[in-house]
């Protein structure tokens, strides 16, 4: 017989940083539905540390008993297990996403399913979801909008666009739950690189003007008659910093700006990130030599970041990849910018990230609002995904100010 106690679960991570990192990014989503802690925690003592393999598999797995879940309570007519059940699927099977091989097609597979069970979920918020395709160049781009209310009233509203890893449907949890409570429309959407983007068109890589597919965005919110032009905000998380500000550096309908993170030169960004000195940068490797590496020699998880750079910026070694990110600079263009902006980074993104925070707030020309999120008030992550309560407390209540 055993002893009573409190719980057989523990509350523990990962050795290895960025599985540590995801875990708590998978965590943070608990504040608008997104994960459950339990569900989290439980994966825990079945992945092998630093094994992407483990990870994508138990997400995934996961996620499927979460749809089915959900299938079965609709059956019965129990409408709210269903949407949150929807809700976590969608968020855990971007998680397996997020570590499988972009070669492979399950990774599109897992893509397509979190888009589907958000949708499906979408189907019983109380706030109406409009699933849409923006037109784009010759393509569309994949989107979300979503009133707070079910009527026409013309209202502020927030375009929020993720970055080099993030989804749409993620960004609903991230950014978009928290401005539909203080009234905001939300307008979501994925251009050419982002994760919702490829999973549709997959010859559609990143590019370095981000401004056109901000453009287009900005071209279809501004054609509706519930949107109030004169309090319209461009919203912008982690590589979607840089985004937000190459669009308010070009265009004079956006009428205040968050860059979270501001990052106004990705190839110093990246380099800082991956822990690599510019003048190192001796040793390629090739996409399809890969597989053929020892993980002894090179760690699966940096294997899957070099793929995955790879495929999203469209190139076939790792130093073309980083040699691309090379155009991916706003330098002058930064005056330019001359709406409000609201500069949000967090102590313990590292000195790098400091950096380009302070020379977004010097460089441009309008007024800037900054808020460095701190250890001690548990946003220091990245995008501050540990307190993601905090950050829309911050970013909405900064909006409203400007938008009274």
């Amino acid at each position: 017989m055993t002893r009573i106690e409190r719980s057989a679960t523990r509350v523990k991570g990962f050795d290895n940083a960025e599985m540590d990192f995801q875990l708590l990014r998978m965590l943070g989503m608990t504040s608008y539905g997104g994960a459950s802690i339990g569900e989290c925690l439980s994966l825990t003592t079945r992945i092998k540390n630093g094994d992407t393999d483990d990870w994508t598999r138990e997400y995934a797995a996961l996620a499927q008993r979460l749809k089915d879940k959900a299938y079965s309570a609709l059956a019965k007519g129990h409408t709210v297990t269903a949407k949150e059940s929807l809700l976590r699927a969608c968020n855990y099977y971007r998680s397996a996403e997020y570590f499988c091989d972009p070669a492979k097609p399950e990774q599109r597979e897992l893509g397509l399913l979190s888009r589907s069970c958000f949708i499906e979920a979408a189907k019983f918020f109380t706030t109406p979801v409009e699933v849409l395709e923006i037109p784009y160049e010759t393509r569309w781009m994949p989107g979300y909008f979503i009133r707070p209310a079910n009527d026409r009233q013309k209202r502020k509203t927030v375009v929020i666009v993720t970055g080099f890893d993030g989804s749409g449907e993620e960004m609903y949890f991230q950014c978009a739950a928290g401005a539909l409570e203080r009234h905001y429309n939300v307008l979501i959407f994925e251009g050419p690189g982002q994760t919702g983007m490829l999973r549709l068109h997959p010859e559609l890589k990143f590019r370095p003007d981000y401004e056109i597919p901000i453009s287009y965005a900005l071209d279809y919110v501004l054609s509706r008659d519930d949107v109030d032009a004169t309090r319209l905000a461009v919203y912008g998380i982690s590589f979607g910093g840089y985004f937000v500000a190459r669009g308010a550096a070009h265009d004079r309908r956006i009428k205040a700006v968050i860059p979270n993170s501001p990052i106004v030169d990705l190839h110093a960004y990246m380099l800082s990130f991956i822990g690599i000195n510019k003048n190192d940068l001796n040793e390629d490797v090739r996409l399809d030599e890969l597989d053929a590496i020892p993980d002894s020699a090179i760690p699966k998880m940096i294997k899957q970041g070099i793929r995955s750079g790879c495929y999203k910026f469209g190139t076939s070694t790792f130093l073309e990849f980083i040699s691309k990110l090379e155009s991916f600079r706003i330098g002058d263009a930064l005056k330019n910018i001359i709406c409000p902006s609201l500069v949000l980074a967090g102590e313990g993104e590292g000195d790098e990230a400091l950096r380009q925070a302070y020379v977004y707030e010097k460089k441009v020309s309008g007024p800037v609002s900054k808020k460095i999120f701190t250890i001690q008030e548990g946003a220091d992550t990245h995008c501050q995904l540990g307190n993601l309560a905090l950050s829309s407390s911050v970013v909405y209540d900064w909006l409203d100010d400007w938008f009274k």
